[in-house]
């Protein structure tokens, strides 16, 4: 029986409730320690519509749906794999799922499609504020690195493709403990690279049900509601939401200086 991507979920978070925000103003709780580093899941920077423009080009009137089911897949494949622990990288589990989605579209994925829709997540562009947010954050001494399902390679071309390498002290890819978020694995390789309580670790999630994982595990978590979805009901939600990563940068700046 295949399980829904909030059981799924349910079954590696805690049920620990955390009093958040929920309106799309971004503001600091008093409570917390200082932030001193923040790491990102990558589709906070990076934005991924434009993965359905390709689908839509390839697949023409059938792109907004194909590119949900492929979406749901992908993510659904990341977490049976780490359930089932049978690991194999984002770029793996996306071409899978890429594969499945038009299998029960019944649609003929022909090996240049398959490339080119493959390709698209190589070239997302950052989201409009992503960078100027992102050095504003690094000119307040705030540590920054990814914490992503992504590849090394998928976000080493991202970034560099993006002027923004200088930007980051770790690119950390969940390869390097064969599971995806939310496992506890994938959020503390945050806590080992930087060597900071987890305490003075700010996460910064695009999903919903990762800014659950993240303030489960005990970071300081924003989500970065770019989509403006309901929150997930997963009984945790982060300490503070905001639409862009500019909220962010607010935040996180106002608690770095907090003594």
């Amino acid at each position: 029986m295949t399980l829904t991507r909030r059981e799924l979920l349910a079954t590696t978070t805690a049920t620990t409730f955390i009093n958040a925000t929920r309106g799309a103003s971004a503001r600091a709780e008093a409570a917390g320690g200082q932030i001193k580093a923040v790491g990102f899941d990558a589709f906070t920077i990076f934005d991924p519509r434009s993965v359905t423009v390709a689908v839509e080009e390839s697949f023409p009137g059938r792109g907004a749906e194909l590119s949900a089911a492929w979406r749901t897949r992908q993510f659904e494949y990341c977490w049976l794999r780490t359930l089932n622990r049978n690991y194999a990288d984002f770029s793996r589990v996306t071409e899978d799922a890429l594969a499945f989605a038009c299998k029960a579209a019944k649609l003929d994925l022909k090996p240049e499609a398959r490339a080119k829709l493959m390709d698209a997540f190589l070239r997302l562009k950052p989201w409009p504020d992503s960078i100027a947010a992102l050095k504003a954050m690094k000119a307040a001494n705030v540590r920054l690195a990814y914490v992503s399902n992504m590849t090394p390679t998928m976000l080493r071309v991202l970034t560099e493709n993006a002027g923004a390498a200088d930007l980051f002290e770790h690119q950390l890819s969940t390869d390097a403990v064969k599971a995806f978020k939310p496992d506890p694995r994938a959020y503390q390789m945050a806590e080992t690279a930087f060597n900071l309580p987890r305490e003075n670790i700010a996460f910064a999630a695009f999903g919903g049900w990762d800014a659950a994982g993240a303030r489960s595990f005990g970071f300081d978590t924003f989500w970065v509601n770019r989509l403006g979805v309901p929150m997930e009901e997963l009984g945790v939600a982060p300490n503070a939401a905001g639409g862009t990563l500019t909220e962010l940068a607010t935040y996180v700046t106002a608690r770095a200086k907090k003594d």
